[in-house]
């Protein structure tokens, strides 16, 4: 019934937004497209961050691996484009399980560390590989025209948000309801109290890998979707500025809602524009105007945790809460009333001859 619910919801939001994508011009079409590929990098964080409590500095890196392996495989051997997307949240993925592995007994500060260092040295590659990756040029990206069926005047940029928008739907479809399967429960068991987790049966370290393997997925997915967005694959877009947006974006919105990813998403991409129009507009010379946004992202992130703990989601569910049914808000106590006896009577049945 829940993954009726997420469809039913993913495809009304799909109806939505493909008409408004026919409302909106170019440059529209292209920031939604953005803002879709950021919420496909944030959801899979928010998974790794916000459920199984694990810190990472350097999901920037495995879009990188994404966004080369989708323009390697256009390039020669012309895949179809569901074939490449799909590549690419694998290979990303299997990065991911390295990475998973070697963080596996590795908390807080120095698995952020690891991740650091993961962020900074793997777009690297790129020039030192140069006949393979391009260098500091990066390399084109070969997108497709949009299918013949929507005409040969269909605008590339509204088929590239439709691509994003879709790819985004479906990950949040995915990981909603993985969200609220027994292993997303587990997830939330490790984060919450790990030593607890193990006495249950939980194997941690397992949990662990697989949350670094889910959210490199969704990182190199997103890679991908940045590289057919843009045409152009370089080291200059994946660099340490990258992940931290990312992280940005997924503590602004809200660690563990994948709500959360579209509001940090929508941050992300529309602020720093918003901002540069408004700084050119009133005469500021273009270098100075360039690094206005960093400083407005500073200032939206001091007043989000100041004014809002929990993030634009957690204060959009304060707002809402006084709206929740009676019937529901008394279900809820129920629940929790029965938790906090259940451990008493598990001690009197121990206990008893």
């Amino acid at each position: 019934m829940t993954l009726l619910r997420h469809l039913g919801a993913a495809i009304v939001l799909a109806v939505i937004l493909g008409l408004l994508s026919v409302a909106l011009n170019a440059f529209r079409d292209y920031q939604m497209a953005q803002v879709a590929l950021y919420v496909v990098a944030i959801a899979g964080l928010t998974v790794l961050v916000g459920l199984s409590g694990q810190i990472s500095i350097g999901n920037g890196a495995f879009m990188a691996v994404g966004a080369y392996t989708a323009a390697l495989l256009l390039m020669h051997l012309a895949w179809p484009l569901a074939a490449v997307l799909a590549a690419s949240a694998a290979i990303a993925a299997l990065a991911g399980l390295a990475v998973g592995v070697a963080a596996a007994r590795l908390r807080g500060p120095y698995l952020a560390g690891l991740t650091l260092v993961l962020a900074v040295a793997l777009p690297s590659l790129a020039t030192r590989f140069t006949g393979v990756f391009g260098g500091d040029q990066g390399l084109a990206v070969n997108i497709s025209t949009p299918p013949a069926f929507l005409g040969s005047n269909f605008p590339l940029t509204r088929w590239q948000a439709w691509i994003s928008c879709a790819a985004a739907l479906i990950t949040l479809v995915l990981l909603a309801n993985l969200a609220r399967s027994r292993i997303g429960r587990s997830w939330r068991a490790v984060r919450d109290h790990e030593a607890a987790a193990a006495l249950a049966g939980l194997n941690v370290a397992a949990l662990r890998i697989l949350a670094f393997v889910v959210s490199a997925a969704c990182a190199g997915l997103a890679g991908a979707l940045l590289g057919i967005t843009t045409t152009l694959v370089s080291p200059g877009s994946f660099t340490v500025t990258l992940s931290i947006a990312l992280l940005t974006g997924a503590v602004l919105g809200g660690l563990g809602t994948l709500a959360g990813a579209v509001w940090g998403s929508l941050i992300i991409v529309l602020v720093p524009t918003y901002v540069t129009d408004v700084a050119t507009s009133h005469g500021l010379s273009s270098s100075v105007a360039a690094n206005i946004p960093i400083a407005a992202y500073g200032v939206v992130l001091i007043a989000v945790i100041l004014l809002f703990p929990d993030g634009i989601q957690g204060a959009v569910r304060r707002l809402l809460g006084p709206a929740v049914p009676a019937g529901r808000r008394k279900e809820s106590g129920s629940v929790t009333t029965q938790r906090r006896h259940a451990p008493a009577t598990e001690h009197s049945e121990e206990g008893a001859p």
